[in-house]
């Protein structure tokens, strides 16, 4: 059982129409922080669904906020606003986390680093060009300590020193979070993966993926400042079914 001294940990959770996979995110979370022994609520937003997605978070025990932007990092932020907790974890509603992801998060944050996230494994089966292209991304952007937008940890006083995530951008915004975090202290990239749902690269024709992932790369911030081009990430498309570990 946790000391109630303890920080609380928050767990925030942005979703849109997630019925399919959300119910396993939350009991990953709730195994996880129970086994670390630590004391912690959930927050899931719900950024404008259509679906079962806050009935199935409610149920769940979390808390529920609703907003209606179709931005990650605003439901992001929404999130965080609500928050009690002094550590606070960012996971997608797509991805699962264990024991080992908390404790160890939670004790860089205590070691003095500002923040952190994981490396990243995909759920099920993915095509060999998405395999590749996982790994060369992997290769060079953990290579520059960089934070995957699934998983995201800070303490509430970084994350209001920086400001939060920039809502100027509808993707990438995990990049300029993580840079900003660095800009206070040292950042952490824990080697244990989490599991995140490779669905985007299961349900897009590999020539359109990459045609649309190299396009927001080439364009650079400026690409990542509008959601009218950016349908990889916001077309809403969803397996009817949950990732496994």
């Amino acid at each position: 059982m946790a000391r109630l001294s303890e920080p609380m940990i928050s767990f925030i959770v942005p979703a849109h129409n997630e019925e399919f996979e959300l119910s396993s995110t939350l009991a990953a979370i709730r195994a996880a922080a129970s086994d670390a022994g630590k004391p912690y609520e959930t927050v899931v937003v719900d950024d404008a669904s259509t679906d079962a997605t806050p009935e199935i978070a409610t149920q769940a025990g979390a808390k529920v906020i609703r907003i209606n932007r179709r931005q990650i990092a605003a439901a992001r932020n929404a999130g965080a606003r609500v928050a009690q907790g002094e550590h606070v974890l960012f996971v997608d509603a797509d991805t699962r986390i264990n024991t080992s992801h908390v404790t160890e998060a939670v004790a860089a944050l205590e070691a003095g680093y500002a923040g952190g996230s994981a490396r990243v494994a995909m759920d099920g089966v993915v095509p060999l060009w998405g395999r590749i292209l996982l790994h060369a991304f992997s290769v060079v952007y953990f290579g520059l300590n960089l934070g995957a937008g699934a998983f995201l940890f800070t303490t509430r006083r970084n994350f209001e020193a920086i400001g939060g995530f920039d809502e100027q951008y509808f993707v990438g915004e995990e990049v300029f979070f993580s840079l900003e975090l660095k800009k206070l202290g040292r950042f952490k990239v824990l080697r244990a993966p989490i599991v995140t749902s490779g669905r985007k690269l299961r349900m897009h024709p590999a020539g359109r993926f990459l045609r649309d992932f190299f396009r927001v790369v080439v364009a650079g911030p400026r690409g990542a400042r509008s959601r009218a081009k950016l349908r990889l990430w916001y077309d809403g498309k969803r397996e009817k079914h949950p990732a496994e570990a």
